[in-house]
This record gives C-alpha cells, sequence and structure tokens, in this order.
C-alpha cells in the first residue's frame, strides 16, 4: 500500500514538475513573443517617422520647385524690364543730345540777335535824344524789358556820374512830375547831391523808372515820394520810392518780383515792370526790394546801388 501511495506521489510530483516547466517554457515563450511586437511595433514606428520624414521633404521640395519657378519667371520679367529701361535711356540720351545741339545754336544765335538789337538801341536812343521823340523812347524801353526780364550777364558799370543823375533823367523818363492829380516830391539828403556813382547810367534810370511808373499806377491820388539818399559805410546809393497808392501786402513782398505778376488785374501794364527793376539792379551789384516795415498807406521800394 505504501507502495501504492509512494508511486501516487511520484507521479503527482512528476506531473506537477512537468506542469511547472511548460508554464515556465510558456512564460518565456510570452515574453518573447511579447519582445517581438513591441521590435515590430518600433520598427513600425520608425517606419512610419521615416515616411513622415519623406513626405515633408517631399512637400519642401514642391515648395522650393514653385519658388524657383517664380524666381525665373521675375528674373525674366526683370531682365524684359531693364531692356525696356536700356532702350529708353539710349533713345532719351540721343533726344538730349540732339536737343542740345539745338540749344547750343540758338543760344549762338540768340547772342548774336542780342548783340544787333543792344547796338541797335543805343543808336535808336541817341536818335531820341537829338529829336525829343518820347514815343521812341518809350519803345525802346519796352524792347529792352524784354531782354532784362530774365537777364543774366552782369551790366558793366562804365559811366560815373552824380548820384542825383540817375533820379533826375528817372522822373524826366516817367513824367511823374508833370502828372496833375497827384502830388510829386523829391527829396535829397545834403551827403548825396555831391556824391558820385558809378554804374550804367541807362539801366540805372530804367530800373528806377520802373518803381516810378508803378508808384504813379497805384496811386490815383495823394503822393509819390522819391528820396535819394547815400551810406557811405556800406558804399550804396539809396533810391526810395513812397506812395500813397493802394499798397501791397508783406506775404506779396517776393511774389510781386516774379515774371507777369499782376495783384490788380484792373491795372494795365504786362506785370514786369518790378521783374525788370530787380534783375537790372543785381546785374549792377544793387538790389530793389519792397520794404516790409513800412507803416504808411502805401507802399515802399528800395533801389540800392554800389558806389
Amino acid at each position: 500500500m505504501w507502495i501504492a501511495i509512494f508511486i501516487v506521489v511520484a507521479l503527482a510530483l512528476g506531473l506537477a514538475i512537468a506542469l511547472y516547466f511548460q508554464v515556465k517554457a510558456s512564460h518565456r515563450q510570452s515574453d518573447e513573443q511579447q519582445q517581438l511586437l513591441s521590435d515590430y511595433q518600433q520598427r513600425v514606428d520608425e517606419q512610419q517617422k521615416l515616411l513622415d520624414d519623406y513626405r515633408a521633404l517631399e512637400k519642401n521640395f514642391d515648395s522650393v520647385g514653385e519658388g524657383y519657378e517664380q524666381a525665373l519667371l521675375a528674373f525674366d520679367k526683370m531682365e524684359e524690364e531693364q531692356q525696356q529701361a536700356r532702350q529708353t535711356n539710349e533713345a532719351l540720351e540721343s533726344r538730349c543730345a540732339t536737343l542740345q545741339e539745338q540749344c547750343t545754336r540758338y543760344e549762338a544765335f540768340a547772342k548774336l540777335a542780342r548783340e544787333v538789337i543792344g547796338q541797335a538801341l543805343v543808336d535808336m536812343r541817341e536818335i531820341a535824344k537829338s529829336t525829343g521823340d518820347n514815343k521812341l523812347t518809350a519803345l525802346i524801353g519796352k524792347i529792352s524789358d524784354v531782354d532784362d526780364v530774365d537777364g543774366q550777364q552782369p551790366i558793366h558799370r562804365t559811366d560815373n556820374i552824380l548820384v542825383t543823375q540817375v533820379a533826375d533823367e528817372a522822373i524826366a523818363a516817367s513824367g511823374i512830375d508833370k502828372v496833375s492829380y497827384l502830388k510829386f516830391d523829391k527829396q535829397v539828403a545834403p551827403d548825396a547831391a555831391a556824391t558820385m556813382l558809378s554804374t550804367n547810367l541807362v539801366k540805372a534810370v530804367r530800373a528806377l523808372t520802373h518803381l516810378l511808373d508803378n508808384a504813379l499806377k497805384f496811386t490815383s491820388d495823394g503822393t509819390v515820394t522819391l528820396k535819394v539818399a547815400v551810406d557811405m559805410d556800406k558804399m550804396q546809393a539809396i533810391y526810395t520810392v513812397e506812395d500813397t497808392g493802394s499798397g501791397i501786402e508783406a506775404s506779396e513782398a517776393e511774389h510781386v518780383f516774379e515774371p507777369y505778376v499782376k495783384l490788380n488785374q484792373f491795372f494795365d501794364g504786362r506785370g514786369v515792370g518790378l521783374t525788370v527793376a530787380r534783375s537790372i539792379a543785381r546785374r549792377l551789384d544793387g538790389d530793389v526790394v519792397l520794404d516790409t516795415t513800412y507803416e504808411g498807406s502805401g507802399c515802399r521800394f528800395v533801389l540800392t546801388l554800389p558806389i
């Protein structure tokens, strides 16, 4: 009986041992399968990452390719525009060269014409003086104004005269002392009466005449005053024309000297008198200005010429 029990226990023990090793082998196989599955999943993940990277690269490549094509198109357009610009510049350079050549010819012709007209005016002035023809004198003045509106050449100061001579001849040329509807007053400072002036008499008289004409035009009644003085510190002769006319706003102090400017369209004239007066004065190394500090009812213009 003990033998039978021993055999049963031995069989049970053997079955337990066999079952243990079978379970252990099963667990080992399960762990290996789990490891294989984990490795497989890792490889799948790596492949997915590679696939994602590839797709990203492919997308970037497409973008780069599209940008490259756009860059090529832009470059082609730029080259085309540069070519058009070069052609336009060449055409402009050719046109400018032609215009420059024409301008050179015109300037030469204009210089010759000015010389001829200038000599003719000198001759006409002599005739006007000898005959006393005021209409001819006025015509000569208008012709001279055309050249003096935008004149740039210096005027030679070849006449040595009394400071008062410019005033006397300007008064005579304007006829302002013979006008009945206003009072004209000439005031000469004592030190100016005997002072000599180096200038161009014809041009200086013309400049002052325009200032007197301007005062005469805009003063329907009242007084026009011409003051003659000298400033020995600055070596200047000073001719001041004051009127009691309509006056000029300070804001227009420079505008009135521009060519063809007429602040009042109801008055006759071409709007060049003040322009010519300043042009002449400056080419004689002097100036003409509107005195904006004048507190009278009209206006005050000041002509200065170097002694």
